[in-house]
């Protein structure tokens, strides 16, 4: 078994007195697992090549806390081409899969509750096929299968006034 140490992002903004989360739906032409789903935006820590978890992802390099928000930020903006700013760490979630290789992995993915900034011109990237903003109802359904996401999601959702 490997680890692998990742980080993403809650992302929120409040429109008419409603909160709405960001989710991503994954783009199975690009990815790793074949499986459409939603989800939200998270990515390894370092990549040593395309395609390929680098040290700090695999646990053999320790991230600065910096470095974890600064990833964040970046797979937020990667993965649904929004700027969004940190607001707190939220927490992790833990979980294992098997990967592309037949690999069991044990995942680590430390989450930040992010507040909306802007739309960036370019877009979301190629790993994502659509974004979406959800309510905690419609949000909590989509990750109903993701577990640790989903109960995330309910703590930012009771820690945004």
């Amino acid at each position: 078994m490997i680890r692998h140490f990742s980080a993403g992002g809650i992302v929120y903004n409040k429109v008419s007195g409603q909160t709405l989360f960001l989710l991503r739906k994954s783009n199975p032409t690009t990815s790793f697992y074949s499986a459409i789903n939603w989800s939200l935006p998270k990515g390894w820590l370092d990549d040593e090549a395309p395609g390929r978890p680098g040290p700090k992802t695999l646990g053999q390099k320790r991230a600065t806390t910096e470095e974890v928000e600064q990833v964040a930020l970046r797979e937020v903006r990667e993965e649904t081409g929004v700027e969004a700013k940190i607001i707190s760490r939220l927490g992790t979630d833990q979980f294992y899969f098997v990967d592309q290789n037949k690999q069991k992995v044990f995942k680590t993915v430390i989450y930040f509750l992010m507040e909306f900034v802007r739309y960036l011109p370019e877009g979301f990237g190629p790993e994502t096929s659509e974004i979406a903003w959800k309510d905690l109802v419609e949000a909590s359904n989509l990750l109903r299968r993701r577990k640790g996401e989903l109960e995330l999601i309910k703590k930012a959702a009771a820690l945004i006034v």
